[in-house]
């Protein structure tokens, strides 16, 4: 019975997708937090969030990927700013024998979605020491931002032709 198995081509390791995080980092980090010390000590409602998040990819080498989140959070209390913070947090990412055909997806959803967690701990923890109650994003649906930048890029490519130089855009909108 083994020998009937080892007639059988098995795939080799080396050949199977493989992806791997070498590495995390913060690009950009800057905390405003203009009204302070004001705008720790005043009461008042709640104040109102305005939170968007964006994903960039770069190439860095043959198999080697940076993906970027752009988080950008603003706090108001009626017509005055609290806070204003943004984040740019990447990783690095090996991917091996990735079907050309599943690359943006893994791209713009898979790995953005294994360091969202460690750029939202960032974010709390600078809100926080920015004398704020930590500010915890939801979690975030990727492949539904990766979907809506694909209908606007299928928009602007029924109004322009796609060229080599809109094509590599790193931070899809």
């Amino acid at each position: 019975m083994a020998d009937e198995n080892q007639g059988a081509a098995a795939p080799q390791a080396s050949n199977l997708p493989s992806m791997n995080l070498v590495g995390q980092y913060i690009r950009d980090l800057s905390f405003e937090n203009p009204g302070a010390p004001g705008s720790i000590m005043a009461g008042g409602g709640n104040p109102a969030f305005n939170v968007s998040i964006s994903v960039g990819v770069k190439k860095q080498a043959d198999d080697v990927y940076a993906v970027e989140l752009t988080l950008n959070a603003k706090a108001n209390r009626e017509t005055v700013v609290l806070f204003n913070v943004e984040l740019v947090y990447g990783g690095v990412f090996r991917l091996k024998n990735v079907p050309e055909a599943q690359l943006s997806q893994l791209l713009m959803i898979e790995c953005p979605r294994l360091i969202f967690p460690f750029a939202r701990q960032v974010l709390a923890s600078v809100t926080q020491q920015g004398g704020f109650p930590p500010l915890m994003m939801e979690p975030v649906d990727f492949a539904a931002i990766y979907r809506q930048n694909l209908a606007q890029l299928a928009a602007k490519q029924g109004a322009a032709p796609l060229t080599a130089a809109n094509a590599e855009t790193d931070k899809p909108n």
